[in-house]
């Protein structure tokens, strides 16, 4: 089941998706090396809970922590934990807040010091790979479509996709119908029509493909120690372009002024 929302729920949909960048912001501030990732996500939820809203993560499926934190290797659903960020570390910050009824879902992946032309290039790609699908995700258009869009561009740019996360649908529930996959087949898959909200992010390896899951049994690793990249923006589907709900701008003015 598909729930299609209305203006009015797209404006409290762009109010958490806010919450969730601006929380983002706030730890791009404390981002450097030294800094331990349960400090990141213990500010976090204090950030969360003083605008008056609830970390979406928190207890979802027995997740124990408001962040997912996956550095280097880690791909996704990381435990924020005693490792102190070091120079040359990527970190994958993925969080949502749940606010007024509805949730807001977004990644940023942040550079520690100074970073490796190889890791610089997956997160310039990975984030590129984001906007260019979100370039063709408008109504008339098909899910298969924004996976194509990914897939191709980062495969002819040497990365592979991750297979076994995808993004979503998105609203009173924090994964809502369709599934969203970063790989497909052109003009395959639902149709996208205006009043799906949906949560892009790119997963996207310097090596191979293949994932495994950690013994935590949440953090997903690359099968071959690589780096891995992830940036997600929550958008509203509209006629002509996507309106994105979620903004990288609050983040880049912070990590600017570093």
């Amino acid at each position: 089941m598909i729930y299609f929302k209305t203006d009015e729920e797209i404006e409290l949909l762009r109010t958490s998706n806010l919450l969730v960048s601006r929380t983002h912001a706030e730890i791009a501030s404390m981002m450097q090396s030294g800094v331990k990732t349960i400090n990141l996500d213990k500010r976090a939820e204090e950030f969360i809970r003083d605008n008056k809203a609830e970390p979406g993560f928190l207890g979802y499926n027995k997740f124990p922590n408001t962040l997912c934190i996956s550095v280097n290797s880690e791909v996704v659903h990381g435990i924020p934990s005693n490792y102190e960020l070091r120079d040359g570390d990527i970190v994958s910050v993925d969080c949502g807040v749940k606010l007024n009824g509805f949730f807001g879902d977004s990644a940023y992946t942040f550079s520690i010091g100074e970073i490796s032309e190889e890791k610089k290039q997956l997160l310039e790609i990975t984030k590129k790979s984001l906007f260019k699908a979100i370039e063709i995700a408008v109504h008339g258009k098909r899910v298969g479509d924004i996976g194509f869009t990914i897939q191709k561009y980062v495969e002819k740019n040497g990365y592979s996709v991750v297979r076994e996360l995808t993004g979503h649908g998105i609203g009173r529930n924090l994964h809502e119908e369709p599934e969203v996959p970063n790989y497909g087949r052109a003009g395959r898959g639902k149709l996208l029509k205006k009043g799906m909200v949906i949560a892009i992010e790119p997963m996207i390896n310097l090596g191979r493909k293949n994932v495994v899951i950690k013994k935590d049994g949440w953090t997903v690793q690359t099968s071959d120690g690589k780096p891995s990249a992830h940036f997600e923006h929550t958008i509203a589907i509209k006629k002509g372009k996507a309106d994105i709900l979620s903004n990288f701008n609050y983040i880049e003015k912070v990590l600017n002024k570093k």
